[in-house]
């Protein structure tokens, strides 16, 4: 499983960081986890066919999570038309919001998306990704998901309340090959308790406010005494799990 951050910043971009997005290829499968930036442009950009696109998983439908929304479902309803990924919203009236911008711009000339509103538990499993969601506190509906593909299991914490209210307890009760964390609404170092908790092998602190970077330098030297590696994410950084 290759993942790539297509976008780490936080509430709005910066000069370098686009908003938050996470790329998966398992295979030639291709996957997201919230859509904060035109992934049909990194797909382009990689010389990757838009048809891999099997499923999009939103933790929460804030715009900095959710504003490539728009671009993808657009040139998948009129243009390249044949991908049929499953798009899995927190919040299922935004599938109505969607249709309706498509029937404004395109006079209802366009294919029918498949659409799934997240709810606890599994939410996906074509057979080679299997997702499950977990509900967090940072609004009215908001998930972390747990990605499970080739033997290899991966946390989204998405964005949380604070660690110490809304970190998924499902996850600290399994071996973790990646947990890729928030830093926008708190300093990383507060993870830092739960992480004790944790059996995991690397850690990504993403989506983060630039104030709190010495939060995450933190984390670094802390997961250093017990060989954990942890990353500080910027735009296209691809991990391996």
């Amino acid at each position: 499983m290759k993942i790539t951050v297509l976008g780490s910043s936080h509430g709005v971009p910066e000069p370098n960081r686009k908003c938050t997005s996470f790329m998966l290829e398992i295979g030639e499968n291709v996957y997201f986890v919230d859509m904060g930036t035109n992934p049909v442009d990194a797909l382009r950009k990689r010389g990757m066919e838009i048809d891999r696109v099997k499923g999009v998983f939103v933790t929460h439908m804030h715009g900095d999570h959710t504003n490539g929304l728009v671009p993808f479902t657009d040139l998948i309803t009129w243009y390249f038309k044949t991908p049929d990924p499953l798009i899995c919203l927190p919040m299922p009236e935004a599938a109505k919001v969607l249709q309706d911008w498509m029937d404004v711009t395109l006079n209802g000339n366009q294919q029918k998306l498949r659409y799934r509103e997240v709810t606890p538990g599994v939410i996906f499993d074509d057979g080679i990704l299997k997702v499950t969601a977990i509900a967090t506190q940072h609004c009215k509906k908001s998930f972390s998901y747990i990605a499970e593909a080739e033997g290899k299991t991966v946390l989204f914490t998405g964005d949380l309340k604070h660690p110490a209210v809304d970190f998924p307890a499902p996850a600290m009760e399994r071996e973790l090959d990646l947990v890729i964390c928030e830093g926008a609404h708190f300093s990383p170092a507060e993870y830092l308790p739960v992480f004790e908790k944790c059996r995991m092998k690397k850690v990504c602190m993403t989506h983060y406010q630039n104030k709190f970077i010495p939060g995450i330098l933190e984390v670094q030297n802390a997961m250093a005494e017990k060989h954990i590696p942890a990353l500080m994410a910027t735009d296209d950084l691809e991990i391996l799990v």
